[in-house]
């Protein structure tokens, strides 16, 4: 059975917000509340793949300490943007 649109996007916010750490549910909450809703199912499917890595490893992708792995280097550039403003 597939999981309807908006409960999979409150889904995808709620993992968002319950990270391992502060910095990280900042930042990728504040991304969800903005993005998710535009997002087509593809880019759904990255955005889900990128909550199952590490936190540790995430921070230093945004903040631009390490390169992101091309399968999420456009979406850490948007989350770094958006975190930028």
């Amino acid at each position: 059975m597939t999981e309807a649109r908006d409960i999979r996007i409150k889904r995808l916010k709620m993992r968002s917000m319950r990270r391992g750490i502060k910095e990280m549910d900042l930042i990728l909450s504040a991304y969800a509340e903005r993005n998710l809703a535009a997002m087509n199912p593809v880019r759904l499917d990255t955005y889900e793949a990128l909550l199952h890595e590490n936190d540790q490893d995430l921070y230093q992708w945004v903040t631009g300490q390490v390169p992101a792995p091309e399968s999420f280097a456009t979406l850490i550039s948007d989350i770094a943007q958006t975190f930028q403003k």
